[in-house]
């Protein structure tokens, strides 16, 4: 499973893997793929310095990237007290109901409440850029697209290749203009942010639109070695995996339970893979999000529409704190692709990596056993 990409990164398989945990991301890369940590959680610089700095002392030399979050139109911006002035009272008594009839206790008196994600801004995503590059990362995703030219030609002077997410050709080659090196072709299943076209379609449109400009790693519902088989058939020179990864035993974001196992990774052993939606209450953007109470609340008669990104996100951020934290997996708020389906066991991300490797050794072997001489 080697490619151009393993040569130009240099990595072990053509594996990129997205996640929120640096514990994930570390693993990832010390198992021989490219562990991409998500910044936009970090609404203070000197937190993603401090995380970085800890991906530096546990990659052992090994390379890894940063993903950030800069949407392609700039959005409110401002501190998080004066975006707050603009959610609507009514929207905020909308929440407060539906988590007390979904049963979801307040937070303890003593834990600070979230007050959203701020990383959604150009402004924080900037400084994300800033502190990133001044650690030995080898990559640059942005999940909204092509991040400004600007920003593009600063991590460029650095030496470091940018890859966007494209969910249809159209921003493929707008990437390719813009200068992006890397295009993350994502299909329809995939968990967070998608669009519309199913991977079995995208992936080769993409490439054959690019028509090798730039490399397309293959995104959405990849969760085996048939899989990345099959993306890099399609022309893809290696996957960018996520969803698959919420279920390994590194992932330490969330409050654990008593089987050692977050709310949330409870309820992703038991979804299949319809139990997901593509709605716009996590970030005011489309987002694939695992269906529970939660969602259904918002789907029912009389729910307000979902804000524009980032108000929703504020709006809804100590509601997920608070459900991250409670004992209830129906009620639930989780960005998830419909691999979830797959997602039925925790494993060390080590043991993910080798069973997509020797998942993607066995569909060769098949394939080979059925062309003809």
């Amino acid at each position: 499973m080697r490619t151009e990409l393993c040569d130009r990164f240099g990595i072990e398989y053509p594996i990129f893997v997205f996640t929120p945990s640096e514990k994930v991301a570390a693993a990832v890369t010390r198992a021989g793929g490219l562990g991409v940590l998500g910044c936009v959680r970090f609404n203070d610089a000197d937190d993603l310095e401090n995380v970085l700095q800890w991906m530096d002392a546990n990659t052992d030399g090994k390379p890894y990237g940063v993903d950030i979050v800069m949407p392609a139109k700039i959005p409110t911006e401002g501190t998080s007290v004066d975006i707050n002035k603009l959610v609507p009272q009514t929207h905020r008594d909308f929440v407060a109901k539906t988590l007390a009839d979904l049963g979801v206790p307040p937070l303890p008196e003593d834990e600070a409440k979230s007050e959203g994600v701020l990383g959604w801004l150009h402004s924080v995503a900037r400084s994300h850029v800033e502190v990133a590059l001044k650690h030995p990362i080898k990559l640059i995703a942005n999940a909204l697209g092509s991040p400004p030219k600007d920003v593009i030609d600063q991590v460029h002077e650095a030496g470091v290749p940018v890859a966007a997410l494209a969910g249809s050709p159209k921003h493929a080659l707008r990437h390719a203009e813009n200068g992006v090196d890397i295009v993350v072709a994502q299909g329809h299943e995939a968990g967070g942010h998608t669009g519309e076209i199913g991977s079995m379609v995208l992936w080769p449109e993409i490439v054959d639109a690019l028509d090798g400009k730039v490399p397309v790693l293959a995104a959405g519902g990849i969760g085996t070695g048939r899989q990345v088989a099959a993306a890099l058939a399609l022309g893809a020179q290696g996957v960018w995996m996520g969803s698959a990864f919420l279920t390994s035993a590194e992932y330490d974001l969330g409050v654990r339970l008593e089987s050692g196992q977050s709310v949330i990774q409870e309820a992703m052993l038991k979804a299949t893979s319809a139990d997901t939606v593509r709605r716009r209450i996590y970030t005011g953007k489309p987002a694939r999000l695992l269906k529970s109470r939660w969602t259904e609340a918002w789907d029912a008669d009389g729910a307000p529409e979902p804000l524009p990104m980032p108000l929703q996100n504020i709006l809804v951020s100590e509601a997920h704190q608070r459900m991250s934290e409670s004992t209830d997996p129906t009620a639930v708020a989780m960005p998830v692709g419909q691999i979830v389906g797959t997602m039925n066991e925790i494993r060390p991300v080590a043991d993910i990596i080798a069973e997509l490797v020797s998942g993607f050794e066995d569909a060769s072997k098949r394939l080979d056993g059925i062309r003809g001489n």
